[in-house]
């Protein structure tokens, strides 16, 4: 039996690569932070699956310990401070938990152990302004937010690490990947949320920025089968996860009201103080070097995630009530 370490365990991927990695007959530990927010629904899908054990990332020690008390073959890393709404905020603390936290791991594993096979959740946030469209593993990074170049310094850290002492690391660069587990601090939780509560008449609007930000989103269950194929390869390398496809917030929203009978026009309201900045090119990925060495390929489509995530919605809506949504991150 394999040991895997997670770290971020209750976040959208840790979830869902925990119940991978379970259905693979591995053993797997996670880990999270002591102040961790009690997240009933997640802990219930991981309940006797994962060892969850509790340490910060920012403190030197608890990497190494963790490594020699559970002795794991593969650690995945997705803690980080994520949401959109903490882009800009906090960046030393962006910079120590998604950076230098990546640094303190690669180094537990080289000084305890050697033979870990490491991958690491990057981000298509670190191509930020670049100029080359669709993105692909040598496009040109250009990070425009605190959280992009934090991403970027943990990836060139992993390259080093892959490169000078020969560690078995990788990242997966992955584009935006969405699930019914996905916050509701995130745009796409919203608009599922806000038709899930309109439709059943419990509200009557959903105010949004603008709607023509176009981003390259897949099924988070997909991304997550992605990264444990790259630890399973003879050779370690960085890849690129994502579909090829690009769509815009009013596709969601449109595909998203549809699910629950409504016409999102008469709904989503546009609030005129947010102002969108076209990107410099279409944001979107490249995945050919995943499909043609990994195998892997995307198995849920754009609609098919949008319904996913509506359904759940309305079924936690109509199991939990109204009163479920405030701090549900289902």
């Amino acid at each position: 039996m394999k040991t895997a370490l997670i770290t971020g365990i209750f976040g959208q991927d840790g979830v869902h690569l925990a119940e991978l990695l379970s259905e693979r007959g591995y053993r797997v530990v996670g880990l999270a932070r002591p102040i961790a927010e009690t997240l009933p629904d997640r802990q219930a899908r991981i309940s006797g699956k994962v060892e969850i054990v509790y340490g910060d990332l920012r403190h030197e020690d608890t990497l190494g310990t963790l490594l020699k008390k559970y002795k794991p073959q593969e650690v995945y890393n997705l803690a980080a401070r994520a949401s959109s709404s903490q882009l800009f905020d906090q960046p030393l603390l962006t910079a120590d938990v998604n950076g230098l936290a990546v640094v303190r791991i690669l180094e537990a594993i080289r000084t305890v152990d050697p033979k870990i096979r490491f991958c690491q959740a990057s981000s298509s946030e670190m191509f930020g302004n670049t100029l080359e469209s669709p993105q692909k593993e040598s496009t040109r990074f250009c990070p425009r937010n605190p959280y992009g170049v934090a991403k970027l310094f943990a990836h060139g850290m992993v390259e080093m690490y892959r490169s000078y002492f020969g560690l078995f690391a990788c990242s997966a660069i992955l584009f935006n990947h969405e699930s019914a587990r996905r916050g509701p601090e995130f745009v796409t939780r919203r608009i599922s949320q806000s038709a899930a509560l309109i439709g059943a008449g419990f509200a009557n609007s959903l105010q949004m920025g603008s709607l023509d930000a176009t981003r390259d989103w897949g099924f988070a269950g997909d991304y997550v089968r992605a990264m444990w194929q790259m630890l399973q390869v003879q050779v370690p390398a960085d890849y690129v996860v994502a579909t090829g496809e690009t769509h815009s917030v009013r596709e969601f929203c449109e595909i998203a009201f549809a699910r629950v009978g409504l016409n999102y026009q008469q709904f989503v309201r546009i609030d005129p103080r947010n102002k969108y900045i076209p990107d410099a090119v279409p944001l979107v990925g490249d995945a050919a070097k995943a499909n043609s060495e990994l195998g892997w390929r995307p198995t849920v489509t754009f609609q098919q995630l949008v319904h996913l995530m509506v359904d759940a919605d309305v079924y936690l809506l109509a199991h939990g009530g109204h009163d479920t949504f405030a701090g549900s991150l289902r």
